[in-house]
């Protein structure tokens, strides 16, 4: 589904990745692990075309998506949902929802789309006239992931998903990501809270430096006594 070679991303200049492959196949959780400072975030943003400096080949479903614009990524199948909460605060729920369909033009398919993704996500539901700035950490993280759904993409790409979230909301948070690849969806992570989301993964990747130095399946990299000791704090 998507593949991506040779990626190459950075800033004023400066290469933070430097020549990444990954692949995610539909219905398959990929995370991106490694150190504070490894680039996990710029291939993300490297991948959805907003690092200012980019190089490589990315493709989604065998179509060349390396130089479709960020606003026009939802277009071809492809979602980010960034580190940072990005709902709209002072706009209720359905609003907030009804905005992840601001490309749809069919105002029937967006209705159709908002009621869908509001039965995946029940308190979204109970609470769709009450204002995003009213939900916990947790709640708006859903909120984000349900407002993406509304164009319906193939893959979804989940910057740190669970930061700053109670341990109740982190177990949402990758349930609800177990629960988008069974309906047939990629998602593609970056994620610090390494032993929980590679429990919540297929496959995993290794990243220092910019580049990538283990891939393997992810009850692979668990068991992995280098990968343990360097980021899950086990000692050898």
């Amino acid at each position: 589904m998507l593949k991506v070679r040779g990626l190459k991303g950075g800033y004023g200049g400066r290469l933070i990745v430097d020549g990444v492959d990954l692949d995610v196949a539909a219905g398959e959780i990929v995370t991106v692990i490694g150190q504070n400072g490894a680039g996990k975030s710029t291939i993300l943003k490297s991948i959805f075309n907003m690092a200012p400096v980019r190089e490589g080949v990315v493709t989604l479903d065998d179509q060349d998506i390396f130089p479709v614009s960020s606003y026009q990524m939802l277009t071809v199948g492809l979602a980010y949902i960034p580190q940072h909460h990005s709902v709209f605060p002072k706009l209720t729920i359905t609003e907030n929802l009804r905005m992840g369909g601001y490309l749809l033009s069919d105002a029937k398919l967006l209705q159709e789309r908002v009621a869908k993704v509001e039965d995946m996500f029940p308190i979204l539901k109970e609470r769709r006239k009450e204002y995003a700035a009213s939900l916990s950490g947790g709640e708006q993280r859903m909120l984000e992931i349900a407002r993406t759904l509304i164009m319906d993409p193939k893959v979804v790409m989940l910057d740190e998903p669970s930061i700053g979230l109670a341990p109740k909301m982190v177990d949402l948070v990758f349930s609800t990501a177990r629960l988008l690849a069974e309906a047939g969806k990629g998602i593609l992570m970056v994620e610090q809270n390494v032993r929980r989301a590679l429990l919540a993964s297929d496959r995993g990747y290794v990243l220092e430096l910019g580049q990538v130095r283990i891939t393997d399946e992810a009850q692979a990299l668990i068991a992995d006594e280098r990968v343990s000791r360097l980021y899950m704090g086990v000692r050898s």
